[in-house]
């Protein structure tokens, strides 16, 4: 097994800029600072490739992709130099948490500049490079193929409500706002100040880094906690708690008005700018899986979006939130939908589990494949 030898970034990565979207429409990927917004028909790049965000507060961010894409002007492509393997580099690059290193203070950004001046120490062996790379990925395929499956689920859950809450709705179903319905909640201000290291008993705080782009949660590895205390319960995640982000930039919007739903009882603490949406009565509606339902349909997104303040910074009130409107079908109808919902929750509960237990292998592993305190066998 090779040792790490040390090297500056820019001599084993080639760095490139991206360029304004195009206005084509297709299915090649449009990459920005925070993963895939949109499709075209045009490429700037093709083959292996690792994109890095390049600017504000998703800059560092790094994704991988083996097909022609387009990366916008708010990314950097990454092309490993000579024999470099560039599915190690990828985990590299994550493990390197760039976004440490970017500069200014209420825009960030990550330049080619400073990342070719990066001093690093790298395994120079391209076996071993690819060895790393194929256990790290034989995790992710592992969470790939949850996420798919929980896809499908999702799918099936959303069919399954199209067809008896919009298909076969009837005319005098009573129809209320969401703030008559459910409980909608802000997080707490947090200053840095209140973050310490983690001890047994302390809570997350579930800020918008935790949705991911397009809905659903994901894990942190480098989560802020703070101590369980009487005066942060009211802000006190429980499962099935509804979350959504009230931030967003506005060339992305890839988290704004997505709900997503909290898997586990008395973990997180909710950050400020991320609303916390609850059914304190099931007298109108009988399942929070019926108010998420309808949270998450293309037109009420859409709705929540439009609602949105204009400018670089786009933000959601809870006023906002809550005047979207809910429907509330007879008592009978929810039974119907629920009798075949309820089990799809319970297994997608189950997969976000697992994947959870995965991601920790995996972020866990990171970075001790990088630094060689973990060695692969060739």
């Amino acid at each position: 097994m090779s040792e790490l030898k040390p090297y500056k970034l820019g001599d084993v990565v080639s760095f490139g800029n991206g360029k304004a979207r195009p206005a084509s429409e297709g299915n090649i990927p449009i990459y920005g600072g925070n993963g895939i917004l949109g499709y075209c028909a045009d490429n700037n790049y093709d083959g292996e490739t690792i994109v890095i965000g390049r600017v504000g507060a998703y800059c560092g961010a790094t994704y991988y992709e083996n097909q022609p894409i387009w990366v916008s002007d708010n990314a950097l492509s990454a092309k490993p130099k000579g024999r470099n393997n560039t599915k190690f580099f990828y985990y590299f690059l994550k493990d390197m948490d760039l976004n440490q290193h970017a500069g200014g203070s209420s825009h960030p950004l990550v330049t080619q500049t400073l990342l070719n001046s990066l001093d690093v120490e790298i395994v120079e062996c391209p076996d071993e490079q690819k060895a790393i790379a194929s256990v790290l990925s034989s995790l992710d395929d592992k969470i790939d193929l949850l996420h798919r499956q929980n896809t499908t689920l999702e799918r099936m859950a959303e069919t399954l409500f199209r067809q008896w809450f919009v298909e076969e709705a009837q005319e005098d179903w009573e129809e209320a706002t969401l703030g008559e319905v459910a409980t909608v909640q802000n997080g707490y201000a947090f200053s840095s100040g209140d973050y310490e290291e983690y001890q047994e008993g302390f809570l997350e705080v579930f800020k918008m880094g935790h949705i991911q782009p397009g809905g659903g949660l994901r894990f942190n590895p480098k989560a802020d906690f703070v101590p369980r205390t009487e005066k942060l319960k009211r802000w006190t995640l429980n499962k099935n708690d509804i979350v959504m982000a009230m931030t967003d930039m506005k060339d992305n919007m890839g988290i704004l008005g997505h709900p997503a739903l909290i898997d586990v009882s008395e973990k997180y603490v909710l950050n400020q700018r991320v609303a916390r949406i609850y059914l304190e009565t099931t007298e109108k509606l009988k399942s929070i899986y019926l108010l998420y339902l309808q949270l998450n349909t293309e037109e009420a997104i859409s709705l929540l979006q439009s609602k949105a303040n204009s400018g670089v910074q786009v933000n959601l009130t809870t006023e906002a939130i809550k005047s979207i409107p809910v429907s509330l079908p007879p008592k009978f109808v929810q039974d119907k939908v629920l009798i075949n919902i309820e089990p799809i929750f319970d297994k997608l509960s189950s997969n976000r589990f697992a994947v959870k237990t995965l991601e920790k292998l995996r972020d866990n592993l990171l970075p001790k494949l990088m630094s060689g305190e973990v060695r692969v066998a060739l």
